[in-house]
């Protein structure tokens, strides 16, 4: 039997300098989450395949997130799965920590899985950035969420986006104000208006509504905030203090009444970061009533993510032109001076710079540092180590210098 050893459909492996591109915006990502107060977490990568389970009725259908979960089974044929994002995972952590002092800010970045279809920018295994804070029902954890992506991007040069925001109660009183009874059904065909289009939208919720209903609806979402604070729309006073809160830190959103977020456990305000072309690249909000489903009392949470898969791939462009320092970033060639080549090069790791060695000849040495774009060269023949004065190649400019351990040290480390 002929065995298929490409790589599985939707999966993907990371090479230079891509990979290192990743683990660069990995190490900004996580500084900014830490530099917020969030604490780093760690979770499996299975879980019951219960826990993953909605809280939507079996007739209302799941999220499409559950529903693409991959499912597996254990030895003891448990019924398991891997996880398609964090935030289950907390209901969880709550129930086996009660003890957990509250606000708990923490921070998650690591692989996540959907058996989904792919489009650009989304594999079936990509890793997740994730914040939560738990325990603060306050406008002020909102915006913080939004406030600590907006310095990420900052730090990435990434500018072209709109911060669009909304409230589950809003959206929930609108649909409820034309007489539409399910609620949740019709939210979940306005999720698919970027996907399918309004003509096809409203052709869809003609199941769960009449014509003057949809229509009337869609006339009520083009309304501004000032519309739904005269006529007393739950959620616009939340929404309303979302806009002064982030003012605050320097942050302009926008009061999109028509925007849903895919998970139905969404409660109070959501936001989504939105390109040009009209895709969401991060996204969060409010889920009051998931995390203390296990230990029977209510716990305020809100968070935000996003994945490095989308992020890369919509502003593809903009992490091409990412400046990276080379892995190694200097390779010592060893002139039949092995060992005298490991010290030096401890030495150098020490300093705290990514250091090589290669023992065979200077040109097959040459040729290497150059496939690999490392800056550095040094040479460590016999009459350098009996001197400790090392010949330094500048591998860009091809100029030699002859210098001592303490400047050659120095030199690498700028």
């Amino acid at each position: 039997m002929k065995i298929d050893i490409g790589t599985v459909k939707g999966f993907q492996d990371y090479l230079p300098p891509e990979s290192l591109k990743r683990a660069k915006i990995r190490e900004i990502v996580g500084k900014w989450f830490k530099r917020y107060g969030f604490v780093w977490i760690e979770t499996p990568i299975i879980e019951y395949d219960e826990l993953m389970k909605g809280d939507t009725l079996p007739a209302e259908g799941e999220d499409s997130a559950v529903s693409e979960r991959f499912r597996l089974q254990d030895r003891g044929k448990r019924n398991l799965g891997l996880r398609y994002e964090f935030t289950f995972q907390l209901a969880r952590l709550f129930r086996e920590n009660p003890n957990l002092k509250l606000p708990f800010k923490r921070f998650q970045i690591g692989d996540v899985f959907r058996d989904e279809p792919i489009r650009t920018g989304r594999t079936r295994q990509f890793t997740q950035c994730d914040v939560d804070i738990v325990g603060d029902g306050s406008v002020n954890a909102d915006a913080e969420c939004i406030a600590v992506v907006v310095d990420i991007l900052k730090e990435l040069k990434i500018k072209d986006y709109e911060i669009q925001v909304n409230n589950r109660k809003l959206l929930q009183s609108i649909i409820e104000s034309v007489q539409i009874t399910r609620v949740k059904d019709v939210m979940r065909e306005l999720d698919k208006l970027e996907k399918l289009g309004v003509d096809e939208v409203r052709m869809n919720l003609k199941k769960f509504a009449d014509a003057n209903q949809i229509i009337t609806m869609f006339k009520i979402l083009e309304k501004d905030l000032a519309f739904f604070k005269k006529n007393a729309f739950p959620g616009a006073d939340e929404l309303e203090d979302l806009i002064e809160v982030c003012k605050a830190y320097g942050i302009k959103i926008k009061v999109n009444p028509g925007m849903i977020r895919g998970f139905s456990y969404y409660t109070g305000n959501v936001f989504e970061f939105v390109t040009p072309k009209k895709a969401t690249v991060i996204g969060g909000g409010r889920y009051d009533d998931s995390i203390g489903k296990y230990i029977g009392r209510t716990v305020p949470a809100v968070g935000i993510s996003f994945s490095l898969e989308a992020l890369m791939g919509l502003y593809k462009e903009k992490f091409d032109e990412m400046k990276i320092e080379s892995i190694p970033k200097a390779l010592i060639i060893s002139l039949n001076q092995d060992l005298a080549a490991i010290k030096l090069a401890g030495k150098i790791r020490k300093s705290g710079v990514s250091c090589g060695i290669d023992l065979r000849k200077p040109g097959k040495a040459l040729e290497y540092a150059n496939s690999l774009g490392i800056p550095w060269v040094v040479f460590l023949g016999e009459e350098e180590a009996g001197k400790k004065k090392y010949k330094l190649k500048n591998m860009e400019t091809g100029k030699e210098d002859l210098v001592g351990e303490a400047v050659l040290v120095k030199k690498l480390g700028k």
